[in-house]
């Protein structure tokens, strides 16, 4: 039997195709909702570690401490701190969400030191009080630099998910060890295929929601673009 004949008999079943689906959108609640945690947090970061030398010092050395933690040893960690089975994917979503917003913190303050001084004293002058300046003004302008950071920490969740099939939680990861226990490749094939996809897929997003979010940073095609295309 062909490689290409195990994958389609693979495919092939029912059983298998609702299976996948399942995965995929496991797999997507897992990645996807520490990214948002980790941002929320890593701006919060952000606001505190804003102006202040040895907050932000601390705070990089902090979040360089955290993401250096291998992913299946914090796996493993979490339950035995927060009291949740070791299969809970609960322990997966507080994994991602802490190495995402230690992902973060530097791009946050980066992408709020981009933003004009000009500007945020002329809010200042306004009279916005530092928390609106920050939320108002300064947050949407460093929006452009953060998305950055953002499409990187999504594909960082999408590839470390798969980790936690280790431990017996779900998503696309339990392919790979499925095929591996089983020395079938079909599934371990298929698998890193739809990871694959699905980083694209919402990289393709996350840039969509920045121009959304920012459609001042938009510039006009020039003659040449528009005869090029």
């Amino acid at each position: 039997m062909t490689f290409l004949d195990e994958l389609g008999r693979f495919l092939g079943s029912e059983n298998v195709r609702e299976q996948l689906g399942r995965n995929l959108l496991e797999h997507c609640y897992l990645a996807l909702l520490p990214l948002v945690l980790g941002v929320v947090l890593a701006i919060g970061a952000g606001w505190l570690g804003r102006g202040r030398r040895r907050m932000r010092g601390a705070l990089f050395v902090v979040g360089n401490v955290l993401y250096t933690i291998p992913s299946l040893a914090l796996f493993l960690v979490i339950p035995g701190i927060i009291g949740t089975k070791i299969t809970s994917s609960v322990n997966v979503v507080l994994a991602l969400t802490i190495y995402t917003t230690a992902l973060l913190v530097r791009p946050v303050l980066d992408a709020l030191d981009n933003v004009p001084a000009h500007v945020v004293a002329s809010a200042t002058a306004l009279g916005y009080r530092p928390a609106r300046r920050f939320l108002a003004v300064e947050l949407p302008l460093a929006v452009p630099v953060l998305a950055a950071g953002v499409r990187v920490a999504s594909v960082s969740n999408i590839s470390l998910v798969s980790v936690g099939a280790l431990i017996g939680t779900g998503g696309l990861g339990v392919l790979f060890t499925d095929g591996f226990q089983r020395t079938y490749f079909a599934p371990i094939v298929v698998g890193i295929v739809l990871t694959v996809l699905l980083a694209l897929v919402v990289d393709v997003l996350l840039v969509a929601l920045r121009r959304v979010l920012t459609p001042w940073d938009r510039t006009a095609p020039t003659r040449a673009e528009v005869t090029a295309a």
